[in-house]
């Protein structure tokens, strides 16, 4: 498995572009995993948080495929209608 050495999110085409270290180029689509794995607006606020600050870590979640478990212990809400 190859390591993640850099990532930037480019916002015009709304993707993360990682590099791993065997120069390999790696491209999220970053619309395509918030539309798999994010159920709320928390989440995806969440998901939305790592790719401004640390794309790297976005990528990293991403390539390891466990953002659903990163998702559950990361954001925790009550629905409104929970709270009546």
């Amino acid at each position: 498995m190859n390591n993640i050495v850099f990532a930037k999110f480019d916002m015009d085409s709304g993707c993360v572009y990682a590099w791993t270290d065997d120069c390999n180029l790696i491209l999220i689509d970053c619309d395509a995993v918030e539309n798999a794995y994010a159920d709320n607006m928390y989440q995806r606020s969440e998901l939305d948080r790592l790719i401004y600050n640390d794309p790297k870590a976005y990528a990293e979640l991403i390539w390891d495929e466990c953002p659903e478990r990163y998702l559950k212990t990361a954001t925790d809400y009550t629905r409104l209608s929970d709270l009546r």
